[in-house]
């Protein structure tokens, strides 16, 4: 029996394994990344890190959890669903009425008129752009809806679109760019007492997670099932032959399959049961695209760089004053900050669904107060729910480092993170930095191939190896040396401060000498688009 954090009086005895039984093929599989070990490379999950674990937190799997289906049961409460085809039209439209909406610049303003006034007014207006919407794209659906009927009438549908347009964007960072700001602002003032009884109707519901959808139409054994994990893996070549590679496939379609039927009633169909494990494939894709970058980013750091050993030419020591950096570290020190802060950030990208979701509450549940931050007009409100969390996550992290580098101030709600959006948004931007960088060092034994590029950077670097070692000193120099801003409040080494500098390094970019091998490799930007 395994003891650790929590009360041991209501501890139930679970056995992992039976004595002289062989272990589950699937249990070491298991990780707290929330992916098998085909699904993230190095991550499973061992007996000495089960016993390490607080029993008391959401945030990673429990010492209890014996299988994958057990831990992906308590994630499973944080993973939307993913989108059918009908809400999918109905997001189209919600995107087109808020692309033209001008939601924040009527509201958001300083004016001696009403603000609750021009909030109703808004809203209305941006329930009527879409009710037009809708009954131009189908014109039965909108006579159903809206004929003869006021807003309060259709409560449930908007509900609905404005729930769409929240849990698409959760599971796609990179789209509703600007749209989903609006959205979230609108539902905000909705919320409001004066504004929702105003209105007669409510705008916001809980969004529909795999959890919730499966536990509405009695489904969540299917969470349960071992089988899970094979049917909610993703699959990589990676090196693989064609023939692995469909071996894989296939053992993932029957494994679909086999759930689907099995667990299928008249309340939950065998599709509907499909597209929750699609939703949870999503996660785990989501993981590789925006936590992954930071496990090779440490890779990188691990293995061309030693906190001891220091190479001549290739050292990570800062200065305060010198090159704008605003902290002073040794070789070493550098070395432990830049490892904490990358795994830090693996850590919330992790767990960022969780964080979102979070978030969402939180935006949806506080008031809020207009405040200048030296950024223009913005909504100032508390964060106690991803404060907690974001704690949490940091402590875990700070446990593991053994020695923290660096103040551990975690500014939310204040002139630097006013609201959780802005925290949501801030740590979205982790993998925009560091995976056009990680691709251009994976792509520079391609470009090299080409004889002219090759002595090129033969001649200005001295070759591959030493082009690659330059760029990633540079960047575990200047992008982790506490610049950014012209005050410790809002850069240095607290928890967002780092950030802060890796993106105003990344507003350098065109003035590093290696800049031109960026272009070569099909760089455009840190904006996560148009790149190859």
């Amino acid at each position: 029996m395994l003891h650790r954090t929590g009360n041991r009086v209501r501890h139930q005895k679970k056995e992992i394994f039976k004595p002289n039984e062989k272990i589950s093929s699937l249990a070491p599989s298991i990780t707290t990344n929330g992916a098998s070990a085909s699904t993230s490379k190095g991550s499973s999950l061992n007996e000495e890190t089960v016993t390490e674990l607080p029993l008391d937190s959401k945030v990673i799997v429990s010492s209890g959890s014996s299988t994958f289906g057990d831990w992906i049961l308590e994630r499973s409460k944080y993973i939307p669903m993913r989108l059918d085809l009908t809400e999918r039209k109905l997001l189209r439209l919600l995107e087109a009425a808020l692309n033209v909406s001008e939601y924040t610049d009527k509201v958001d303003i300083l004016s001696y008129t009403s603000k609750a006034k021009r909030i109703i007014h808004q809203i209305k207006d941006l329930c009527a752009i879409i009710s037009g919407l809708v009954l131009a794209n189908d014109y039965r659906l909108g006579q159903q809806l809206f004929a003869d009927k006021t807003f309060e009438d259709n409560e449930e549908f908007f509900q609905k679109i404005f729930e769409i347009g929240r849990r698409h964007k959760i599971m796609n960072p990179e789209k509703m760019r600007s749209a989903y700001g609006k959205l979230m602002y609108l539902l905000m003032d909705s919320t409001i007492d004066e504004i929702e009884s105003t209105l007669g109707f409510s705008c916001v519901i809980p969004i529909k997670t795999v959890y919730s959808y499966l536990e509405e139409h009695g489904g969540l054994d299917v969470l349960r099932n071992d089988l899970v994990a094979d049917a909610t893996k993703e699959i990589m070549a990676d090196g693989k032959s064609r023939h692995q590679i469909q071996l894989e496939i296939k053992k993932k379609e029957r494994a679909i399959e086999a759930l689907s039927r099995k667990y299928a009633n008249a309340q939950l169909s065998s599709e509907d049961i499909k597209v929750c494990l699609y939703s949870i494939g999503d996660n785990h894709s989501f993981l590789r695209t925006n936590r992954d970058p930071c496990d090779k980013m440490l890779k990188y750091l691990t293995t061309f760089f030693h906190p001891t050993n220091m190479e001549e030419g290739f050292s990570l020591a800062i200065q305060s004053g010198r090159q704008g950096a605003r902290l002073t570290h040794s070789h070493e020190t550098q070395y432990r900050y830049i490892n904490q802060t990358l795994n830090l950030w693996r850590e919330i990208a992790h767990e960022m669904f969780y964080l979102w979701m979070l978030s969402d509450n939180d935006m949806l549940n506080n008031d809020y107060r207009l405040r200048d931050t030296g950024q223009g007009l913005q909504r100032l409100q508390s964060c106690p729910s991803v404060s907690r969390a974001m704690h949490t996550i940091l402590h875990k992290a700070q446990q593991k480092a053994g020695y923290w580098v660096g103040s551990s101030a975690i500014h939310l709600g204040d002139i630097n993170v006013p609201n959780a959006f802005m925290f949501i948004d801030k740590y979205n931007q982790v993998a925009r930095i560091l995976n056009p960088i990680v691709l251009t060092l994976e792509k520079l034994d391609d470009i090299v191939k080409d004889d002219g590029i090759h002595a090129y950077i033969r001649d200005t670097f001295g070759g591959v190896p030493n082009l690659r070692k330059t760029i990633l000193c540079d960047f575990f120099r200047m992008a982790f040396d506490g610049s950014g801003a012209d005050n410790f409040f809002s850069a240095g080494s607290c928890i967002d401060g780092r950030l802060t500098s890796a993106w105003n390094w990344c507003s350098q970019i065109e003035k590093k000498p290696f800049f031109p091998v960026f272009l070569l490799t099909g760089f455009t930007g840190f904006d996560g688009e148009n790149w190859s």
